[in-house]
């Protein structure tokens, strides 16, 4: 299982934002001579402004979520108001990247999954390394095809070789074991 936030790209404005904010209020803080409530209120306001301003960006970049794991693609998002997305793997027909030049310099850029579910095709924006995600999920993705049908293409015959075995263990009783197998055996 692979879990990963969006890139952290999305925190380079509020971070900024947040710096900005504390400059001035030193400034403003050492260069007026306001002093009592007045004094301490301006620069912790200004303060908490930049962190106002850029809160929306922290908030969906810590509350994002996107699993892979052996089955399926999940997207979790929000913080109150929630949403989540499961796509199982053997149903995406394809997963195709994008990134502009700065995206690529960051190592960051988009995702788009074509599935046979009722969305069709779904964005990601900002997903870390972009091009290792892609070939990531191709590759979960034909393992749990392999894996699927490997499942399904079990002979009748090892099958009843098995049930027989159970049967010898004293798992499975003989009449158990007569029923599985003639049922075994009209499905051929």
């Amino acid at each position: 299982m692979t879990e990963f936030r969006p890139h952290w790209k999305l925190l380079i404005a509020p971070v900024a934002l947040l710096a900005l904010s504390i400059v001035v209020a030193i400034a403003f803080a050492s260069v007026t001579e306001i002093s009592g409530i007045v004094g301490i209120a301006v620069p912790v306001g200004l303060v908490l402004l930049g962190l106002g301003f850029g809160s929306k960006s922290w908030a969906d970049w810590l509350f994002t979520k996107y699993i892979i794991t052996n089955e399926r693609l999940v997207i979790r998002e929000g913080l109150i108001a929630r949403r989540g997305k499961e796509i199982p793997l053997e149903r995406i027909d394809n997963v195709a990247f994008s990134q502009t030049v700065g995206e690529r310099i960051l190592r960051s850029g988009d995702l788009i999954v074509e599935s046979a579910g009722e969305g069709g095709q779904s964005r990601y924006t900002d997903i870390p390394k972009p091009e290792e995600t892609q070939s990531m999920i191709y590759r979960i993705r034909e393992a749990r095809i392999l894996a699927l049908e490997g499942a399904g293409s079990r002979s009748s015959a090892d099958e009843i070789s098995k049930l027989a075995g159970l049967r010898d263990q004293g798992l499975i009783t003989d009449e158990e074991f007569e029923n599985k197998k003639r049922r075994l055996l009209d499905d051929i």
